[in-house]
């Protein structure tokens, strides 16, 4: 059960992000990951009567953040099919794209959801509840291999073998369901001064493959690429190094590999110009504030 009196999301960066949209009054933005609509909520302050904003998200307990507001649209559903949702809604190009990749306080503080190790609980962390596998099949089902690859590139854990090791050998007599059959199983493996970082990264690790994080980002990235109009800004905020490589790689490169494409005459083929060279993160009195915020890095670019 959810617990009570929890704030859905606070937004992070939420003036710098909004800000780097250059927003027009007028114009059509696209919010990636409307979550608890804080970042939708301060878009929609900037527009005008005709402006217009899309807001993507796949969990159902997000429908209960959509404002009262004829110039907003609630897209459900993974903004990896952005150009399909766009096409649908007649719309060709957009004049700026914002995603937020952290995941809402919302399903951390969720107890049935499983995205933490805080609670009992089923092992579930599926953002959309309707489809694909969860957190516990992935544990059961995927072989040792496998499961070592997930920790080590997802979570960066260093004892990735070995922790998929001693999984599939406890799985053998007795199926691990809940989140306490999980933790008791894997404590024994961290020294306890580290215990909390890293039973985080286990998780992170589990959450990325279950919603297929990576693999939407991608597709994601490639589909702003084409729906910006010239001069539209794409505008991310991201918090795991895999994902923000990928998000640097397409503003400075033009595909999420980080390729650079020339040429005849030797000139970059690249859709984007950086904004904001230098990162930019959250100041101190925000990370007081929101502590997950803490990793946080804000890139934005410009189509050209």
């Amino acid at each position: 059960m959810a617990n009570e009196g929890n704030i859905y999301h606070i937004p992070v960066l939420l003036k710098e992000s909004v800000d780097a949209m250059n927003i027009s009054p007028s114009g059509i933005y696209v919010d990636m990951t409307f979550g608890g609509g804080g970042h939708s909520k301060e878009i929609l302050s900037r527009l005008d009567e005709n402006g217009r904003l899309l807001g993507f998200d796949q969990d159902e307990d997000a429908e209960s953040n959509i404002p009262s507001d004829k110039r907003f649209i609630f897209v459900r559903s993974n903004f990896r099919y952005l150009h399909n949702f766009l096409r649908y809604h007649n719309i060709d190009k957009v004049d700026a794209i914002l995603a937020d990749l952290g995941v809402s306080s919302h399903h951390f503080d969720d107890s049935e959801r499983g995205f933490s190790f805080r609670f009992s609980g089923a092992l579930d962390m599926r953002m959309n509840k309707r489809s694909g596998i969860t957190a516990a099949e992935v544990i059961n089902n995927y072989d040792e291999e496998k499961l070592a690859d997930l920790f080590y590139l997802y979570g960066e854990l260093k004892n990735s073998r070995k922790l998929a090791s001693v999984i599939v050998k406890a799985r053998k007599s007795k199926t691990i369901e809940t989140i306490d059959d999980f933790l008791n199983l894997i404590k024994p493996l961290f020294g306890r001064e580290r215990e909390k970082k890293e039973l985080a990264k286990v998780f992170q690790a589990l959450r990325i493959e279950v919603n297929q994080e990576m693999e939407a980002l991608k597709e994601m990235l490639e589909a702003a690429t084409q729906s910006l109009k010239p001069g539209g800004r794409l505008v991310v905020i991201t918090y795991h190094s895999l994902e923000d490589r990928m998000v640097k790689n397409i503003m400075k490169a033009g595909n999420v590999e980080g390729k650079i494409v020339q040429d005849f005459f030797g000139k970059v083929q690249n859709s984007f110009k950086l904004v904001n060279n230098k990162v930019i993160v959250p100041a101190e009195d925000e990370i007081q504030r929101n502590p997950r915020s803490r990793s946080a890095k804000l890139r934005i670019a410009e189509k050209k």
